[in-house]
This record gives structure tokens, C-alpha cells and sequence, in this order.
């Protein structure tokens, strides 16, 4: 069953929708009980970095997500969902993440001369695949995909970077490494080559 965290900060429904539309059941939890008896957990999310980790804190959901990664069950962040994996955000102050990946959660500068480019960054990308990872089985290099954010992550160790895209400069567009995957850009909201993204996470055995 795959199983998406509902903690208030999310298009929890189009996520579902998405995987329903291909065929998967989605169901979605606010409890860490039912996070820890996931078989493929989803973490969405749309806001603030440091009000997000607050709520997951509030009630107890930071502690499952860990003990769910750490089980070495298939997890897919997505948006804020991937941001929230960092040791620090810098959204409105310095917050502490949920600390699953080494680095920090910054914001765009592009607004700024020389690019003078609108933040957040919205639209669709094209998205440069730095490794082949099974997230990105069946899809062509460049595929363009649907991004909505202001923020974007700094792993400290660069293997966990999966895929990189192009706005004013290089930024980390998706994360990749065991069992953890995640994506800035929305898979849901990225029709068909959003529909392979989670048709691979849905179908991944371990």
C-alpha cells in the first residue's frame, strides 16, 4: 500500500489522484502509527520550511519518517517534502530539518542582477539526469517537468544528487540514494513524464 503523509502542508488529493489514475491504491495517514506501517511512504508538501517542521514535530511524525527510512522501505519526498530531508532551512530564520541528508534548504538569488528572474521559480524545466536511478526508468534525458518554489536544497555530499535543472544557474532537482528518492519538481502536476516518476516509485521492489 503506498501510504502519503497528510500533516497539513500538502496537495495531499493530487497526489493520490495522480496514483490512482495509474492504477495504485494511495492512502493517506496522520498518525505515526500508520507511517511506521507503510509499505512505500510519500512525503508531499506545499509552505513554509520551518512551520512544516514544527507540525511533523508536534505530532511525532519526525520520529516515524526516520524509523520508516531507516527500515529501508522505498520513500519519495516531494517539493517541500524533499526540503524538509536537509539538517537546516533558512525559510523566515534558521530551522533545523529533519536532518535525513547533511546540507541546507536556501533561497533563490536570481531576482537579483545579473538573471533578474522572477522567484519563486514556476513552471515547466527541463531536468538534466546526473545517474541512472530506477525513479527515472523509461524517460529521455532533458524531460521537462513542473516546478513551484522559492527554495532550493544543498546536499554536502553530492552523491545524493539524482538530477539537476537549469534557473539563473545549476540547482539540485531531484535527490536519489537507497531508499530514499525525492524530486523539487511535482511529479503530480507533470503529466505524462510525471505519470513515470510514480509509476517506477509505485512499482519498486526492494
Amino acid at each position: 500500500m503506498l501510504t502519503i503523509v497528510d500533516y497539513g502542508m500538502g496537495n495531499l488529493r493530487s497526489v493520490q489522484k495522480a496514483f490512482e489514475l495509474l492504477g495504485f491504491s494511495a492512502q493517506i495517514v496522520r498518525t505515526p502509527e500508520d507511517v511506521r506501517r507503510a509499505d512505500k511512504l510519500i512525503l508531499p508538501g506545499v509552505g513554509a520550511f520551518g512551520d512544516a517542521v514544527a507540525i511533523l514535530e508536534h505530532n511525532g511524525l519526525d520520529q516515524a519518517i526516520h524509523e520508516f527510512i531507516g527500515s529501508g522501505k522505498p520513500f519519495l519526498g516531494i517539493c517541500l517534502g524533499m526540503q524538509l530531508l536537509m539538517a537546516k532551512g533558512f525559510e523566515d530564520g534558521e530551522h533545523d530539518g529533519l536532518g535525513v541528508i547533511q546540507g541546507d534548504c536556501v533561497r533563490f538569488t536570481v531576482d537579483q542582477p545579473p538573471a533578474n528572474l522572477k522567484v519563486p521559480h514556476m513552471g515547466w524545466n527541463a531536468v538534466d539526469f546526473q545517474e541512472s536511478t530506477r525513479l527515472f526508468s523509461g524517460l529521455k534525458p532533458g524531460a521537462h517537468f513542473y516546478f513551484v518554489h522559492s527554495y532550493y536544497v544543498r546536499p554536502n555530499d553530492a552523491q545524493w544528487i539524482a538530477a539537476r535543472a537549469d534557473y539563473g544557474g545549476k540547482f539540485v532537482a531531484a535527490l536519489s540514494k537507497d531508499n530514499v528518492m525525492a524530486t523539487q519538481f511535482h511529479p503530480e502536476k507533470s503529466q505524462l513524464v510525471g505519470r513515470v516518476i510514480l509509476r517506477n516509485f509505485a512499482e519498486w521492489r526492494i
